[in-house]
């Protein structure tokens, strides 16, 4: 324990919500004393293998109000913090020692390297320049509050007392943790995964691994939200940004489904069947003494558009004009609502993210502290937030690291 001005501060985890709440609490009072503690023996581990090892460090979007809309939860809360700090800040602190960022035609934003280890060296250096003091392979088992601070039991039985903790640790599952969260007052919304691909056996995607579409719609059958973007057919069902989405929005309804329920996929992005067959209707005209195999109305890849004409029972050597109505109200049935029966899940390694965590009311989002343990702050994954695939995941940490970082350093 030290005096006011030069306060001893804990922040667990070694990942960007760490890392960027130490570097911002040391930065900002010289005199605090910063220890960043990471379990493993290696820190950053997420940002290195994202983006394909590129880091996906944030989104193109400027508007609080907007990005905030990329949060299946923590929307609201995020919206006033982004108010604070944003994706343009987190631009200018990267370039402002620098990693010069470039933004794609998606949105997502990468290092101009194109590789995550510019964004692991830029921390690293502004953590030791700032003095903050890392700690690997020192894991914490329990909090301690005491009331002119917070104590931590580490790993080896030792006890430390500190003036202000972060817990910035990432996924809660399978931590030992949220146990004694609970124990001090606090609620763990339960942990389920989110930003998967999902698993299908289907004849209409049999052989297609590697195949996609640019802009399709999917939803879970039933449910009245459509979920849009690039979608990939790979060798154990379906995958791509789409996929991602919804995923990341219906992450409680597909766990509460055991990973198995009816998937409906539009494979132009257009929902609306009528419209579909309009379009089908006009086609048999404009296209009519063409083969039905070789004319396709929309930009689909040729071997997906034949297997779509299998499962509609449409004979592919046909020109447009043979083909009977009840053929072309099939066929429009398969373009715009395709249902697969989904039997599971596969880990997007590279993105995975955890629904759920420290629930949101309990925190104030003004400091990141906690309303129920004083002088306890959060930041990150831990949360019960999270964001689509696009680096809004990173961004909500950036931004949970920046003001939890603040308010300990000068609490």
């Amino acid at each position: 324990m030290t005096s006011d001005s030069s306060p001893t501060i804990a922040i667990i985890g070694g990942g960007a919500a760490g890392f960027f709440t130490a570097v911002t609490a040391a930065e900002s009072n010289p005199l605090a004393k910063i220890h960043l503690f990471e379990k493993g023996r290696r820190f950053l581990t997420k940002v290195k293998v994202s983006g394909g090892g590129r880091c996906n460090v944030t989104h193109a979007c400027f508007d609080p109000a907007d990005f905030s809309k990329r949060y299946p939860r923590g929307s609201r809360e995020l919206k006033a913090a982004f108010h604070r700090w944003q994706a343009r800040d987190t631009v200018q602190w990267f370039e402002s020692r620098g990693m010069k960022m470039k933004a794609e035609d998606d949105g997502r934003m990468f290092p101009i390297t194109d590789s995550s280890q510019t964004v692991i060296d830029t921390l690293t250096d502004a953590a030791k320049l700032s003095g903050v003091s890392l700690h690997p392979n020192t894991g914490i088992n329990e909090f301690h509050p005491a009331p002119s601070g917070i104590g931590l039991t580490f790993e080896n039985g030792e006890t430390v007392l500190y003036d202000r903790v972060c817990l910035a640790a990432g996924s809660l599952k399978g931590s030992s943790l949220p146990n004694s969260l609970e124990s001090l007052g606090h609620t763990i919304e339960p942990l389920v995964p989110s930003l998967f691909a999902v698993n299908c056996s289907d004849q209409r995607t049999d052989g297609l691994s590697g195949v996609s579409v640019p802009n399709a719609a999917v939803r879970i059958s039933g449910s009245k939200r459509w979920h849009s973007g690039p979608l990939l057919i790979t060798h154990r069902g379906l995958s791509g940004p789409a996929i991602l989405r919804l995923s990341a929005w219906e992450a409680r309804e597909a766990h509460s489904a055991d990973y198995h329920f009816p998937l409906e996929v539009a494979w132009t992005g257009e929902t609306n069947r009528e419209r579909v067959l309009d379009t089908l209707r006009d086609w048999t005209t404009k296209s009519a003494k063409k083969m039905v195999k070789n004319a396709c109305p929309y930009a689909l890849p040729q071997r997906l558009w034949e297997k779509l004409l299998d499962a509609a029972g449409a004979a592919p050597s046909n020109p447009w004009s043979q083909v009977p109505k009840s053929q072309i109200q099939s066929i429009a049935t398969e373009i715009s609502g395709s249902t697969f029966s989904i039997t599971g899940k596969t880990t997007n390694k590279e993105e995975f993210v955890t629904c759920g965590g420290v629930r949101r009311k309990e925190i104030d989002f003004r400091t990141m502290e906690s309303r129920i343990v004083p002088r306890l702050h959060f930041a990150g994954e831990c949360i019960d937030i999270d964001g689509i695939t696009g680096g809004f995941n990173f961004q909500a940490a950036w931004t949970g690291g920046r003001i939890a970082g603040l308010a300990m350093a000068n609490g």
